[in-house]
């Protein structure tokens, strides 16, 4: 399976097949070896502050904590190109969070907001991966590391 198909399918992963994710509207509108942007629509439902109609802190660490995750599985598919799509279903179905840290920078005031990850170390067993949240306005809200179990 080459790169671009790899990249597709954990796009359609995250996207559709993941049921808290399409709960929560995730879209991935960036998907690279570099790194990924994930968008989340403000709605209604998401709101953790109805007098100040902001979003849910749990919607925040949500965002990037499936944001990490996300780019995690990107570095673990560098090193699996050419596999087979049963073997990356299987390395792919272990990649987990092990630990999560939110700073709550600024309320959550938006039309929208994007997320973005880069990873900051991989090994052979845990990636550490940086995460951002950006409001439509492009303030930042809030920021995340976590490790990510990958082996």
């Amino acid at each position: 399976m080459s790169m671009d198909e790899m990249l597709a399918m954990l796009k359609e992963v995250y996207e559709e097949r993941m049921p808290f994710d399409r709960l929560l509207g995730v879209r991935v509108v960036e998907l690279g070896l570099e790194g990924v942007r994930v968008r989340l629509d403000m709605r209604e439902e998401l709101v953790g502050n109805f007098v100040r109609n902001i979003l849910h802190g749990g919607v925040i660490s949500a965002l990037l904590d499936l944001t990490g995750g996300l780019m995690a599985s990107v570095e673990l598919l560098k090193h699996l190109e050419g596999a087979s799509v049963a073997e990356l279903g299987a390395r792919l179905a272990r990649i987990g969070t092990i630990d999560m840290r939110v700073d709550y920078l600024r309320p959550g005031q938006g039309e929208y907001f994007v997320a973005t990850g880069a990873v900051l170390r991989k090994g052979s067993k845990v990636a550490v991966v940086r995460t951002e949240l950006c409001n439509d306005r492009e303030v930042l809200i809030a920021a995340g590391t976590g490790t990510y179990l990958v082996g």
